[in-house]
């Protein structure tokens, strides 16, 4: 049965890096949000009002493909932030109008730790996306943990 395995975490919390190491695990087909946003959307995304619409019309056109993937048998990693009820709910439902169990994998990380790693990232260049620290800080501000309750299968990980 495939599955749908899906990262929550703060920016610079190690998602991405999970993300690809999944999908070697579990032989899935993997998408990054942010690697999409730049590749669709070149130079478009300077703002958090850039980024929310950006992405509410890429997940349009992904959620299709995702959910056939998943039917067609194929494992699939999604590397996209699910971080509010709002995204998680979306990413559940992907896993529910396909019919597949999911995990949600929980990279637990402080916001020292997070911050530490982001001014890393940035410094180094290679990501798609440098967030500020005014950016850490607002993106941070709507950070909400995954629960049980929310019907979600949650494996954490911890330092």
């Amino acid at each position: 049965m495939p599955t749908l395995h899906l990262l929550c975490g703060k920016i610079a919390s190690g998602k991405s890096t999970l993300a690809k190491t999944l999908a070697v695990k579990h032989d899935a087909f993997l998408f990054s949000e942010d690697h999409w946003l730049a590749t669709l959307y070149p130079g478009e995304v300077s703002s958090i009002s850039d980024y929310l619409a950006r992405s509410q019309r890429m997940r349009g056109v992904l959620g299709p493909l995702v959910i056939n993937l998943l039917q067609s048998g194929v494992n699939v990693v999604l590397d996209f932030p699910a971080n509010t009820l709002a995204n998680r709910e979306w990413l559940l439902g992907l896993a529910q109008a396909a019919e597949v169990p999911h995990c949600l994998h929980y990279l637990e990380l402080d916001d020292s730790t997070c911050r530490a790693r982001l001014h890393a990232r940035n410094a180094q260049g290679e990501h798609d996306f440098a967030a500020t620290d005014a950016e850490f800080d607002l993106i941070t501000r709507h950070f909400c943990a995954p629960s049980e309750s929310e019907g979600l299968v949650i494996e954490r990980h911890r330092p």
